[in-house]
């Protein structure tokens, strides 16, 4: 992919990239999902549950009728695969991709099958019924998202090409995902709104980005000993960032945390979600 016009050769605050990158190394993905993507934030009879909330905005969003094309890429993974639950039902391929080896390896575990991975189950019974299914049909949606997901691939949103050379068509993806990405591998907003424009980047013109990122927040437990920082945003910041980075707002939603989702692991306030279109 080309270069953004005014895009500077160096990432801006090259010495906290690194800090954070380093804090990676400590990253458990099985601690990571237990924190996160268990009861109650995961609690699917609670409708004012964090995960459902996420699960139905981005089924709405992919069942609008103004995605078109092949290529849905996920931009910054970690362990989870709640993000493409519906975009898989509308794109033919789909790509994973992540910094981290072990969150490669944690995703290539599920997709192959393998036992101990983690269930996602319930999120594939809940997408079903979202789309009025069956929560029974959950293993042909399971079959359906192992036969789109075409690689696992490495990924640096710091860097002015983010995927490896030749992994997307010369035009771009129709299609980008990205949840808790951005924010929380960037040591300030400045840094923050270059990964947005450089994941821009990787979009086709009249593509869309569905974001899903966290608002008020400092820092996250990737580990029981591994405190990863993140950049507070407020609502905006979200907006200018997508202006700067040359994105069209379509929507913006926000969820704020009842009091017994705030479970400790973080200090996160509430959560947004965007969908923007690249003119």
């Amino acid at each position: 992919m080309e270069r953004s016009q005014g895009e500077a050769k160096e990432p801006p605050n090259r010495e906290g990239i690194a800090a954070i990158a380093r804090c990676y190394q400590g990253f458990d993905p099985a601690m990571y999902l237990r924190y996160n993507y268990t009861p109650p934030r995961a609690d699917f009879t609670r409708t004012d549950s964090i995960v459902p909330w996420k699960l139905a905005c981005l089924h709405q969003a992919f069942t609008e009728g103004d995605m078109t094309g092949e290529t849905l890429v996920d931009v910054g993974s970690g362990p989870t695969l709640y993000q493409v639950l519906s975009g898989c039902e509308v794109f033919g391929r789909v790509v994973l991709t992540d910094f981290l080896e072990a969150n490669r390896r944690e995703l290539q575990r599920w997709l192959a099958g393998e036992q101990g991975s983690f269930d996602w189950t319930p999120y594939l019974q809940h997408v079903c019924q979202l789309e009025g299914r069956s929560p029974s049909a959950w293993r042909e949606k399971a079959a359906r998202l192992r036969s789109v997901v075409t690689e696992v691939l490495p990924i640096d949103v710091h860097q002015p090409c983010p995927l490896p050379p030749g992994s997307l068509p010369a035009s771009g993806a129709d299609c980008l995902v990205s949840s808790f990405c951005l924010e929380s591998v960037s040591p300030d907003v400045a840094s923050f709104t270059a990964a947005l424009r450089r994941m821009g980047s990787l979009l086709r013109p009249g593509g869309h980005v569905l974001l899903i990122g966290a608002l008020g927040e400092s820092y996250y437990m990737a580990a029981p000993n591994v405190r990863i920082p993140v950049v507070p945003l407020d609502e905006a910041q979200v907006c200018s960032s997508l202006k700067v980075s040359g994105l069209s707002l379509l929507r913006l939603c926000v969820y704020t945390l009842p009091p017994d989702m705030r479970v400790g692991v973080d200090d996160v306030s509430g959560i947004f979600f965007v969908k923007a279109r690249k003119p």
